[in-house]
């Protein structure tokens, strides 16, 4: 809808108005009232009689009043129909169209919260092309949140029906990054009655509430203010160590990354030694640390270490050589 035609429409009706009202008041000598309601009961054509009679110039205004007024003011109402008409068909639309997508996602994540933290945890999703939808209670985030195309629900997290709406079923993982630790809780608890087995990362304001969560049924839980401490005390004794993470994680032009894959039972690598694989030779890239399925964290393996499936290999590399290893992995 182009709103310069209300707009120069609505500035000409009012043109009219003021054109008929002065018009009275010199012609036939009206006051500014009368002549200005006669200039409205004639646009209007309610059918009122004449404040008094009109003299010849009195009746040219009022024809060029009825004329110009009601054609205009006929075509400016139907701007202004068109305009809410199409404007709540469009919300409607829209709305229709962003619970249908929410609906169709699978495999995805659920963020409940678009606060600062939330906001950055969805950002670095999209930017890694991870699909996911936002729960958020404020409606006056609605703008930030279609202005970045996210999907998201304005309702309560803490609801049942609000993460079936989600697709808690077909989740992969849920974080819940809400100011309130209650209802962080709260959320996480609903999330586990419904799927026990989601993965539920949680943030907490309070470190002393990070037992709870767990308990709760948080599979992990970060506590941003600490780690923000953390980071800061370590800028200051390991600046340069800072400096090598921020490169590898943050540096998009380098096009080096540390990432984890899953090392299938049925991939041709499983079973052999870190030497066997030739991973270094072939792709390029730094095996940092491998998780057992146990959650023993091996640092630096060596090259006699053996890859099994079920492990999680940690590296560091080129994305595009990462993503080929993630293939012969997987």
């Amino acid at each position: 809808m182009d709103y310069s035609k209300i707009k120069i429409s609505l500035l000409l009706f009012s043109g009219i108005i003021a054109l008929g009202t002065l018009g009275y008041v010199i012609v036939d000598h009206m006051t500014i009232y009368d002549a200005f309601y006669m200039t409205i009961i004639t646009i209007s054509t309610v059918g009122f009689s004449e404040i008094r009679p009109l003299s010849p110039g009195g009746r040219a205004i009022t024809i060029f009043i009825i004329v110009t007024g009601i054609s205009l003011g006929t075509y400016t109402l139907g701007l202004l129909v068109r305009i809410f008409v199409e404007g709540e068909l469009q919300f409607y639309l829209g709305r229709r169209k962003l619970r249908k997508d929410i609906k169709d996602l699978e495999n995805h994540y659920i963020v409940c919260g678009f606060g600062r933290i939330g906001r950055i945890i969805c950002e670095e999703l999209a930017a890694s092309g991870i699909a996911f939808v936002v729960i958020e209670m404020d409606a006056d985030k609605v703008e930030a949140l279609e202005k970045h195309k996210f999907l998201y629900l304005i309702m309560d997290a803490t609801v049942e029906e609000t993460l079936h709406q989600a697709g808690i079923m077909a989740a992969k993982g849920l974080v819940t990054a809400v100011r309130s630790d209650a209802n962080n809780v709260f959320i996480t608890l609903t999330a586990k009655g419904l799927r026990p087995d989601i993965f539920v990362l949680s943030r907490t304001s309070d470190i002393n509430n990070e037992s709870k969560l767990l308990r709760a049924g948080a599979s992990r839980v970060v506590a941003p203010y600490q780690l923000g401490g953390r980071r800061m005390a370590q800028v200051l004794k390991t600046p340069t160590v800072i400096d090598f993470i921020d490169t590898a994680l943050m540096n998009t032009s380098l096009d080096l990354a540390i990432e984890e894959a899953l090392i299938s039972p049925n991939s041709e690598l499983a079973g052999k030694s870190l030497l066997e694989s030739n991973i270094r030779r072939d792709f390029g890239i730094i095996m940092i640390a491998i998780k057992k399925p146990s959650s023993k964290m091996i640092f630096n393996p060596l090259p006699t270490e053996k890859l099994e499936g079920g492990d999680v290999a940690v590296v560091i590399g080129k994305r595009e050589e990462l993503e080929r290893l993630r293939h012969k992995l997987e």
